[in-house]
């Protein structure tokens, strides 16, 4: 029997962002779970997949960059749970797939990224580790070069810049319109904090939906279990 699939996120105190994360998953057939803040838990799913008298599964995290959660936190808490063989496999990361939902999303809050007047936050979470936050700027200056247009990323907390910092930027470029592409799975407290910060530097910017619900977020979430399972095989 194929292991089961338990797809697990970070949690949010905002209920809006586990609902988002629960209708992801739903079209997968996999189970929920959450790391903190929301349930169930990844470590109760876990037990009670050993009660089912499972001996194995797969972890595939909701997680967009390789910073504390998916290092260390994750791997911890699969450790915790004993009578199970688990095999985690890779973080959505920055594939190509999100890049394309996120630029979707921009075009569907009204920004036209061949406008050479607009400037674009890539807003992310922020981490403390220097090489999850390198792959967001990456990402901003594919974009620049890609489109030619000017994009600044900006993160909620852990590090800079901030949205205003970034909004600032943009405007020294040149650009007198502005609109915030989403690099969140889910709507939470710190998408607010980006767009609350956004409004106020810049009023009447555009802005984006996070990248959840998606059938092409579902896909990748299967495409990550797959590559696991021919891993561990």
């Amino acid at each position: 029997m194929p292991a089961p699939l338990v797809v697990v996120a970070h949690g949010s105190r905002d209920p809006r962002s586990a609902a988002t994360i629960r209708a992801q998953v739903a079209e997968t057939g996999a189970r929920v779970s959450f790391l903190d803040l929301s349930e169930p838990l990844l470590t109760d799913v876990l037990r009670s997949l050993v009660s089912e008298g499972e001996s194995e599964a797969v972890v595939a995290p909701l997680l967009l960059g390789r910073a504390y959660h998916a290092r260390v936190d994750l791997p911890a808490l699969v450790r915790s749970v004993p009578g199970i063989r688990v095999t985690i496999a890779d973080v959505l990361g920055v594939d190509p797939v999100l890049e394309q939902i996120a630029l979707d999303r921009l075009a569907e809050a009204g920004a036209d990224v061949a406008d050479p007047g607009l400037g674009v936050v890539l807003a992310a979470v922020g981490s403390s580790r220097k090489p999850a936050n390198d792959a967001v700027k990456q990402l901003a200056s594919r974009w620049n070069h890609r489109f030619g247009m000017s994009v600044a990323p900006a993160f909620a907390s852990a590090t800079k810049p901030d949205v205003p910092a970034a909004i600032a930027k943009l405007r020294a470029r040149g650009a007198r319109r502005f609109a915030v592409a989403s690099w969140f799975l889910a709507p939470g407290l710190l998408p607010d904090r980006i767009a609350s910060l956004a409004q106020e530097a810049a009023p009447g910017v555009l802005l984006a939906e996070p990248l959840a619900p998606d059938s092409r977020v579902g896909e990748l979430i299967l495409r990550r279990y797959d590559s696991a399972v021919a891993l561990a095989a």
